[in-house]
């Protein structure tokens, strides 16, 4: 035990001395991620028929693309840029999977509390510009190494998104349970308001890195977050490199309509019920169970 506390003493004060000396120039740096979500299966079922182990298979390999990615954030004190990177699809692998919406960079500046995102939805183009998504981190005691750094781990939550694919099948069950429950309940009865489902973010932070930026739309900790935890995803960083050779590129976005993000949010979740009514409606409502293929 006194070692276990002498060794984390050693990197507390090495963390220290690290920061202290970043801070005292210009950081830069690129960080690479891998992001991966699981799906539960069982959603893919119908009418109480077990989907065969053989589709399973085939579904997951069909959305590997999809679920497993990997991501580059380039960063300064104060701003980053974080996109995926490009790669080829498998045969077998492609299209379909939230067809017609495209998602562009994150820009971020933190001086300035500004974020930016080029969109496409359905052809069209849109500039998402907004404040930063900033979260109410608490910042607890518990630590792990991440690679070489010490990261430090903080906590959230916030109201779950209301347009991601996830969002879809929850709105379906709403529905199904409303219908199921409209067969008891009395005309009179006022309907109750749906609590807002909320979500637990975990992040894993290190002070090494002194800057408030993370993957995704995370940011506002006291150090780069290298770990993001939140419900079936986790985002980890690989790599870092910290003032590397070749200059470090932060791209604003500045093409398409310009929207803030509640704007554009609305206007997805117009289209995804579209493509709900497209392609899972007809024939009494239960329509032919294949949902959105873009």
């Amino acid at each position: 035990m006194t070692l276990k506390v002498t060794q984390w003493l050693c990197v507390a004060m090495l963390t220290i001395i690290t920061s202290t000396s970043l801070k005292a120039q210009e950081i830069k740096g690129v960080a690479t991620y891998q992001t991966k979500t699981t799906v539960d299966m069982s959603r893919f079922n119908r009418d109480g028929q077990q989907m065969s182990e053989q589709r399973k298979k085939q579904i997951m390999e069909r959305m590997k693309n999809f679920l497993e990615k990997e991501y580059t954030l380039a960063f300064t004190k104060e701003e980053s840029f974080y996109k995926e990177e490009e790669k080829l699809a498998a045969p077998g692998q492609g299209g379909g999977w939230g067809g017609g919406f495209a998602q562009g960079g994150i820009y971020k500046n933190i001086t300035e509390n500004a974020y930016a995102r080029e969109n496409n939805m359905m052809g069209k183009t849109f500039l998402v510009k907004d404040t930063l998504n900033n979260l109410e981190w608490v910042l607890e005691k518990e630590s792990k190494m991440i690679g070489q750094y010490p990261a430090f781990k903080a906590v959230a939550t916030r109201p779950a998104s209301e347009i991601g694919w996830g969002s879809w099948r929850r709105d379906d069950d709403k529905k199904k349970e409303k219908k199921e429950g409209d067969e008891t309940a009395s005309d009179t009865e006022e309907p109750e308001a749906d609590a807002p489902k909320m979500e637990t973010i975990v992040a894993w932070y290190t002070p090494m890195i002194p800057v408030g930026h993370g993957p995704d739309d995370y940011n506002g900790l006291p150090g780069l977050i290298l770990e993001i935890n939140n419900g079936r995803t986790t985002i980890l960083c690989t790599k870092v490199v910290l003032n590397p050779k070749d200059e470090v590129v932060i791209e604003q976005p500045t093409k398409g309509k310009e929207v803030t993000r509640t704007e554009y949010e609305t206007t997805m979740k117009e289209k995804m019920e579209e493509m709900r009514e497209r392609y899972g409606g007809g024939r009494g409502g239960r329509g032919r169970g294949r949902g959105p293929r873009g």
